[in-house]
């Protein structure tokens, strides 16, 4: 017992990982035993199934790693229901188990895996295809056992939940909440990372402002809801009309930017910048039906400009195509004023 308790310590001690913890328990739960298989299970209500999780076999008994079988018809069911934990006989006790019956096991003895929270996860078990009394000390340290991994699988539980906290804490503050897109705080980061990979590729980069003309006027007419919904489709509409690669981001209101790589600084970058700007702004117009409002949009101002990483900074490379927005939306003003002009000459 005391060399038990010394590999017992040692294992506690130096597991990680629940297969850390509980394989070299399933060596000590058969010396302890007597019994040729030792296993671990693991149980789906759900599903209505049992899993063999890790499994250590010697002799002729074979409990297979990986086997799943139906619960109803486990030897860890009836054990549970009728609250026993050893037989020496499965055949007269329960002789209606097919499974028992194929795997051919005569002696078995079990105990319920739980949480520290009470949930089931599963049995450790031992068999024998043999008829074999049980040592007296052996249930203490089936029970034992089960606790420790219990334990362990609720340290793993927790560690899951927390890595998944985490992710969803790093996806919000990286992440616009109405649109899914990235927001500005993960654009600027992406932007200085996107410069400084040009500034040593000798490419420019590409850096595009996008407004959603009209957009108060939307909202003030349908109101927030509609609002919210046309957004959401414009920021689908541009994801669809950029290269892989490329960067959408929500600036913030009814703003938005692209970013991307150009093209290498002596290949024409502006024609480039041309060519995006058009095919972003072609990609907002048209006809939006959201939430029962029929909209005919005319597209967004967008302003695109090749920025050379050598020269400007990221925060230049943002105003600099937040300006080109803004000459692309005056000269739209200046031509919707004209057409009205022209429209009240000629009435």
């Amino acid at each position: 017992m005391e060399s038990l308790i010394e590999q017992l310590s040692d294992s506690v001690a130096s597991a990680r990982t629940l297969e850390d913890l509980t394989r070299p328990m399933l060596e000590m739960l058969g010396a302890v035993t007597g019994l040729e298989s030792t296993y671990l299970t693991t149980i789906d209500l759900d599903k209505g199934q049992q899993h063999i999780l890790f499994s250590r076999n010697a002799r002729q008994l074979s409990i297979p790693e990986g086997l799943t079988v139906p619960w109803a018809d486990t030897l860890c069911k009836r054990a549970m229901e009728e609250g026993r934990t050893y037989t020496g006989d499965v055949a007269s006790c329960w002789g209606d188990s097919a499974v028992a019956k194929d795997l051919g096991i005569q002696t078995y003895v079990s105990t319920p895996v739980k949480t520290e929270s009470g949930d089931l996860f599963g049995t450790l078990c031992a068999a024998s295809g043999e008829q074999r009394p049980l040592p007296p000390h052996a249930e203490p340290v089936l029970q034992l056992f089960a606790r420790l991994i219990g334990q362990q699988v609720e340290r793993e539980l927790l560690y899951r939940k927390l890595e998944k906290a985490h992710a969803e804490v790093v996806t919000l503050a990286s992440t616009d909440a109405l649109t899914g897109l990235p927001n500005r705080r993960t654009l600027i980061d992406e932007l200085h990372r996107m410069m400084a990979q040009a500034d040593r590729d000798g490419t420019s980069v590409l850096v595009g402002f996008i407004d959603m003309d009209g957009f108060k006027k939307i909202n003030d007419t349908h109101g927030h809801d509609v609002g919210d919904a046309f957004l959401v489709a414009m920021a689908e509409r541009l994801s669809g009309s950029m290269r892989a690669g490329d960067m959408l981001a929500r600036n913030g209101g009814d703003e938005f930017v692209v970013i991307g790589a150009g093209p290498a600084l002596d290949q024409s970058p502006d024609a480039a910048a041309r060519s995006l700007a058009d095919r972003l702004g072609e990609s907002t117009a048209g006809l939006l039906r959201l939430k029962g409002a029929t909209l005919d949009y005319r597209g967004a101002s967008v302003g695109v400009v090749a920025v050379d990483p050598r020269s400007s900074t990221a925060a230049d490379a943002l105003r600099l195509a937040d300006e080109a927005m803004y000459a692309v939306k005056r000269k739209r003003y200046a031509v919707a004023s004209e057409s009205r002009s022209s429209e009240k000459t000629s009435a």
